[in-house]
C-alpha cells in the first residue's frame, strides 16, 4: 500500500524557516548561486542553528509516538539537493528524526507541491511563495526572520496565536474600518453579530490543530489565542463566529488597538500569525512572527 498523508496534521517548511540560514542566504542574495552551494558543502558537517519556526516544528513532531504518525513536516525549498543534504543532517542533528520528506527546487517555484502534500500550513522566509500558497487556498505566512526565538517555558505544550480579521476571518469587517473608520466598523459587527464571519485563510490550521488537540493520549498539548484590535462590542462576532465552527481557543485578547507585543509576550506562543505588517513586525521583537499577507491591508 502507497504511503499517505492522510489523517494527519501536514506543514510545510521552508529551510530558512526551519534553521538559521541568514548569514548563507546573504552569499545567495549576491547572485552568487554556485558560491551559495559551495559554502553549504563546505558546512555539510555543520548543523544549522534552529530557526524561527524551529520550536513549532519540534514541538508538534512530538505529538508522533512509535508507529502513530499524527504530524508530517515537509521540507518545501528553493534550495538545490546538495543544500538539501545539509538540511536533512541539520534535522538529525537537532534529533527531528522523523522529517524524511522533502522537496528541493533550485530556484523554481515550490508551492506548486502544497496541492499534493495537502499543507495545512507553509512557512517560508520568501514573500512571493506565501503569497501565490494563499491565493491557491493554502495557509501561508512569510516568517520574519529577525523574530525573537521562541521561550523554553512550556515543553508540553505548542503555544499558537493567530490575529482575527484577514487570518481566522476573512476581512470583510477590516474592509468596512478602512473605508468607513471606526465608528462604522463598530455599528457594523453589533448589526451582524448573530452572523458569523467568513472563513479566512487559516481556519483550516486552526480546524487541524483543534482535531490534533482532540488527542487524549499523547503528553503534548496544544494552547491557542487570538489576538485582536477588535475590543468590546465588536467582540462577539468573533466569539459567535468560533462558536458556529464548533472550534474553541484557550484564551482570546480583544486589545482595542493596543500593542501586541507585551500581550504575546507574557502569552510564549511558538508562532504568531498577523495579516498587518506593522503588527507582526511589532511583534518579532518578543515572540517568533509570521505576516499572512491577506485581506485589504495587503493590497
Amino acid at each position: 500500500m502507497a504511503a499517505t498523508l492522510e489523517n494527519k496534521l501536514v506543514v510545510a517548511i521552508s529551510s530558512r524557516a526551519l534553521f538559521n540560514f541568514e548569514e548563507e542566504n546573504r552569499v545567495f542574495e549576491q547572485d552568487k548561486d554556485q558560491a551559495y552551494a559551495q559554502l553549504q558543502l563546505q558546512r555539510l558537517e555543520i548543523p544549522a542553528p534552529p530557526g524561527v519556526a524551529f520550536s513549532l516544528v519540534r514541538k508538534l513532531l512530538a505529538f508522533n509516538s512509535g508507529t502513530e504518525q499524527k504530524v508530517e513536516v515537509v521540507l518545501l525549498s528553493r534550495n538545490d539537493p546538495v543544500s538539501g543534504m545539509r538540511v536533512f543532517r541539520s534535522c538529525k542533528a537537532h534529533g527531528l528524526l522523523s522529517i524524511q520528506r522533502g522537496v528541493f527546487t533550485q530556484g523554481r517555484d515550490p508551492f506548486r507541491y502544497l496541492k499534493p502534500l495537502g499543507a495545512h500550513l507553509f512557512l517560508s522566509a520568501n514573500a512571493t511563495d506565501v503569497q501565490q500558497a494563499l491565493q491557491l487556498g493554502f495557509p501561508a505566512a512569510r516568517v520574519l526572520t529577525e523574530s525573537a526565538q521562541a521561550q523554553d517555558s512550556n515543553p508540553d505544550e505548542v503555544r499558537i496565536a493567530f490575529d482575527g480579521d484577514a487570518v481566522l476571518f476573512s476581512d470583510e469587517a477590516e474592509r468596512v474600518f478602512q473605508a468607513q473608520g471606526l465608528d462604522a466598523f463598530q455599528r457594523h459587527e453589533i448589526e451582524h453579530a448573530s452572523l458569523p464571519l467568513p472563513d479566512g485563510p487559516f481556519k483550516p490550521l486552526l480546524a487541524a490543530l483543534h482535531r490534533l488537540q482532540q488527542d487524549t493520549q499523547s503528553q503534548m498539548r496544544i494552547r491557542t489565542a487570538l489576538v485582536t484590535a477588535r475590543s468590546a462590542p465588536a467582540h462577539e462576532r468573533a466569539i459567535r463566529t468560533l462558536m458556529d465552527w464548533n472550534i474553541g481557543v484557550d484564551e482570546t485578547m480583544f486589545l482595542g488597538g493596543l500593542a501586541k507585543g507585551e500581550f504575546l509576550r507574557e502569552f510564549e506562543p511558538d508562532f504568531f500569525f498577523d495579516d498587518q505588517t506593522g503588527h507582526a513586525t511589532s511583534a518579532a521583537a518578543h515572540v517568533p512572527a509570521g505576516h499572512v499577507s491577506s485581506g485589504i491591508s495587503n493590497l
